[in-house]
């Protein structure tokens, strides 16, 4: 998945709207939320019932409808999107784990405009599974805190969290990004490359994923775009689909190299994710693994906490760039800040270069 500021916000509203987010150490409130999810020890379910359909199912039929509107109502509301999200206020490249964390932190405000583009027809990246193809997502704390906002049960640890299926966590922050109304996902597109003018990422190129795999079996297939004030990059570590957006950017001379993630080490990786998450150039903000590419840090394996930390610094990078209020330079009020959330954050805002 290829990957990536340009002037402020038009004029819309600056409302404060993160007050209780997670990265903040506080669950949003939830009038069906009593307390926290802890251990399967403290979970108590009760039986499970039939109920009666609200329909016969011995002779079931469907309304009629006519294979034209189907065609027609598909179609209209695909491009009405696409006509909306042409000139937005965010795109965010990747749906892996931080970029819909980043996403969903960002959407928060509905005054902000999320596009997210992916190239696989189901979204989620590595996040459908654990590690070695296993069930089981590894947390580690404070990171559960996120899952508690998110209302996802997990076994609970001394320094860490389990969710029983990788694929809970994609599905329920999938759900609950997508039906928000200032939100669209465009999966099955590719980024094929990146809007630059002077020096500033202003958008991403896109075509449909299938047509940019066979560039070479056809004459000519030229892209479409999309701008944005802001583009998140979230395209994962090396490989046929990942780290693509900085690497765009060595190419075309706006960074000077992108070594490559080293070897494994949990404890120095997940911390430096979320550290030297940050806009790498004007215009592009680079988190996730893609950030362990470009700043030669170790890779983390199967323990996905950073990912979501890291997505939600990106989406509080961006607010700042909109001149939103955000978690990162004190705009946000009436919050007992995480200190072990806030600290990463505050320190890499400072970062300009790692030496790899």
């Amino acid at each position: 998945m290829a990957s990536m500021f340009a002037s402020s916000l038009s004029t819309k509203a600056k409302t404060c709207f993160l007050d209780q987010s997670s990265f903040h150490g506080l669950p949003l409130a939830s009038p069906n939320r009593i307390q926290s999810i802890k251990s399967n020890q403290n979970k108590s379910m009760g039986p499970i019932t039939m109920s009666a359909t609200p329909y016969d199912l011995g002779s079931f039929t469907f309304r009629p409808i006519k294979e034209a509107i189907v065609s027609r109502e598909m179609t209209r509301r695909y491009m009405t999107d696409m006509i909306t999200y042409a000139d937005t206020d965010v795109v965010v490249v990747g749906a892996g784990s931080a970029g819909l964390s980043c996403a969903y932190e960002l959407s928060k405000n509905p005054n902000v405009q999320v596009a997210i583009i992916e190239q696989s027809v189901s979204p989620g990246g590595g996040a459908w599974l654990g590690g070695q193809l296993f069930s089981a997502m590894v947390v580690r704390k404070p990171a559960h805190l996120f899952l508690d906002e998110l209302n996802i049960e997990y076994d609970e640890q001394e320094d860490y969290v389990v969710i029983k299926h990788a694929a809970l966590f994609t599905s329920t922050i999938m759900s609950k990004l997508l039906a928000r109304p200032n939100v669209k996902l465009f999966n099955a597109v590719a980024a094929e490359d990146l809007i630059i003018k002077e020096g500033r990422v202003g958008g991403v190129v896109t075509n449909w994923a299938l047509v940019s795999m066979n560039h070479d079996t056809q004459s000519c297939m030229d892209p479409n775009v999309m701008e944005a004030k802001v583009v998140v990059s979230s395209c994962g570590h090396d490989g046929p689909m990942g780290a693509t957006g900085v690497k765009r950017l060595r190419s075309v001379g706006l960074i000077e190299s992108v070594p490559g993630m080293k070897a494994l080490d949990m404890n120095t990786a997940e911390d430096a994710i979320v550290r030297l998450t940050r806009e790498i150039v004007p215009g592009m903000i680079v988190t996730g693994m893609e950030v362990a590419e470009i700043d030669g840090s170790p890779r983390m394996g199967p323990t996905f906490g950073a990912m979501m930390i890291s997505g939600q610094k990106a989406a509080h990078l961006a607010l700042k760039a909109l001149g939103l209020p955000n978690a990162l330079d004190g705009t946000l009020t009436g919050s007992n800040i995480h200190p072990e959330l806030i600290l990463a954050a505050a320190a890499a805002d400072s970062v300009e270069s790692v030496d790899a």
